[in-house]
């Protein structure tokens, strides 16, 4: 009766095997329980069905192994997909109601309670808001966001309740954009995968010759069962996709979003870096460098600063904020008219004020003086018909450029390269000071591609921009990286890796987490390989019983998926 059941219960568990087997090979994938299923088939052969019996119990142990390894591997990815709200308060006059999330529209008002996750990107409509985005860029501490600022989804209200406007729908926002990001990662495959299949077919191979030598040379027929017993596939079957999973959700806690397995796989092989320069290696926002006139510069930049109040461009905010921070007293411009992109012009306490560049300033009658405003760009100041001076701006690097540069380097990377659209003297400057080994510049966004296939010659390049007009050359990469500052959908849209954090040195911890999740990786395929190895010539021999090889080959599998799990840590 015993037996009975026995039997009964390897052709169920051979079955459903057998099935499972035919479905990959169909799918163009190769079974690598090929093994296991020879090694029940082999139990019934034999009439050693306690030893079928346990193969089958450890093949079900696999199974609970694989869910429980892949859980753990994409733990990073699952916090992010489980802190997704259902739900908002929407206020409505004097009432509040509890709506879908994809009922907001851009212009709703809602109240986010302590500990709610911000549902939809907008404003902060109270006088402050204190909000952990932690989940979205890795920051640990809680951001305090003002009034007007924005908010973006997925941050979760660390203080007291606040207000905000709606700016996007949820499918809009940046959590979304996210979201569809990890979705994306969780269904990938890496090349790598292609090697472990190929490995695959040869340890099958392997494991067929040892068992037919132990069989030959010792007449015992019991040894091909123990053979197969020990010789288990799970390190070619768990290992490279726990440790790359691993790597994935490891980066997405650190703000660094991985497209998938094959782009994390293709970052551990970068030796050449491209950067663009604005926005990527400065902070991307111009300020005033030098104020040069005929007037004292205070007067100069008050006079530019009250004009410039009409403007809603960046070169205008930069005179305004310079302005302020030197506690200059602003008027109010009247008759202000902006050619949008070139200048504005504005009566300043009487005084007719035009602020622009020099086609701006000429196209008013006033011949700028190119000589006083050196290499970077100005913006003219004219007073009355009469040019009074000029304001030079920069765009700062940023604090962790110089040091990123000097840890690619540190990691290994051969050749670092700034390709930059401004002209050669700035770009050569910055390229000069960041110990760069070569520096392009006036280069359109066709140009850097042309720059990222010439590198490609040279090695496997990653180009680092911020997703907007660099999208062409991020996607002629080997990978793109887009540091995201704050417009997620484009990056997200261009590159195979985003940096959700606005922080420039994510690039080398992106770098380092791909290569030491690849290195696990094989380092637990070929541990777990050579210990099965081991133990089917141990089996051969004859030292080594179906049962206790059933024994040590789960023991094999479970050392193998602790050893890929260490690409979380």
């Amino acid at each position: 009766m015993a037996n009975a059941f026995l039997v009964f219960s390897n052709i169920l568990v051979l079955s459903c095997l057998v099935i499972e087997i035919v479905g990959k090979l169909r799918q163009g994938e190769f079974g690598l329980d090929l093994i296991a299923a020879l090694a029940m088939a082999a139990a019934l052969w034999f009439g050693q069905y306690l030893a079928g019996a346990i193969v089958s119990v450890m093949y079900a142990g696999g199974h609970f192994l694989e869910f429980y390894a892949h859980r753990r591997a994409e733990s990073g990815m699952t916090d992010l997909l489980s802190r997704v709200p259902r739900s908002a308060l929407r206020i409505t006059g004097e009432e509040f109601a509890e709506v879908p999330i994809d009922a907001i529209v851009s212009g709703d008002r809602l109240l986010i309670r302590r500990g709610d996750v911000v549902p939809v990107d907008g404003q902060v409509e109270s006088a402050t808001a204190l909000v952990d985005q932690s989940a979205l860029t890795g920051e640990p501490l809680p951001v305090r966001i003002m009034q007007g600022e924005a908010v973006a989804s997925g941050a979760t209200n660390a203080g007291e309740a606040f207000d905000m406007v709606a700016s996007r729908a949820a499918k809009d926002s940046t959590y979304a954009h996210i979201l569809r990001l990890v979705e994306k990662a969780k269904a990938s495959k890496a090349p790598i995968y292609r090697v472990a299949d190929r490995m695959g077919l040869w340890f099958l191979g392997l494991t067929l010759v040892v068992a037919a030598v132990a069989v030959a040379a010792s007449g015992d027929s019991a040894r091909l069962l123990a053979v197969l017993v020990v010789a288990t596939p799970c390190p070619l079957i768990l290992a490279v996709p726990v440790a790359l999973v691993a790597g994935i959700s490891k980066a997405a806690r650190r703000g660094i979003l991985v497209k998938g397995a094959g782009v994390l796989e293709a970052l551990s092989k970068v030796d050449v870096v491209v950067f663009d320069k604005t926005g990527t290696l400065t902070v991307g926002a111009p300020e005033v460098a030098e104020v040069l006139g005929t007037q004292h510069p205070d007067e100069l930049l008050r006079l530019a600063g009250s004009a410039e109040l009409a403007s809603a461009h960046s070169l205008g905010r930069a005179i305004v904020s310079e302005a302020q921070r030197r506690g200059l007293a602003l008027s109010k411009p009247e008759q202000a008219a902006e050619v949008p992109g070139e200048g504005v012009e504005a009566l300043v306490d009487g005084r007719k004020v035009l602020v622009g560049g020099p086609a701006f300033v000429r196209s008013r009658g006033v011949e700028p003086d190119l000589s006083a405003t050196g290499v970077s760009a100005s913006a003219f100041v004219c007073a009355d018909g009469r040019l009074v001076g000029a304001i030079r701006f920069e765009d700062r690097l940023r604090p962790e450029a110089a040091h990123t540069v000097e840890r690619l380097r540190a990691l290994g990377v051969r050749r670092t390269v700034l390709a930059s659209g401004d002209r050669l003297e700035v770009a050569k400057a910055i390229g000069d000071y960041l110990r760069f080994d070569a520096v392009e510049a006036d280069l359109s966004a066709a140009d850097k591609v042309g720059i990222v296939r010439r590198e490609s010659e040279r090695g496997h390049v990653m180009m680092v921009g911020d997703g907007v007009n660099d999208a062409p050359a991020l996607a002629a990469a080997s990978v793109g990286l887009a540091v995201a500052r704050g417009n997620l959908a484009a990056a997200a849209e261009a590159a195979d890796v985003v940096l959700l954090q606005n922080d420039v040195g994510g690039v080398v911890e992106g770098l380092r987490i791909a290569r030491r999740a690849k290195s696990i990786a094989l380092q637990s395929v070929g541990v777990g390989i050579g210990l099965s190895s081991i133990a089917m010539i141990v089996a051969g021999a004859g030292f080594l019983p179906p049962v206790q090889g059933a024994l040590i080959q789960e023991a094999i599998d479970v050392a193998v998926v602790l050893n890929a799990l260490r690409a979380l840590s």
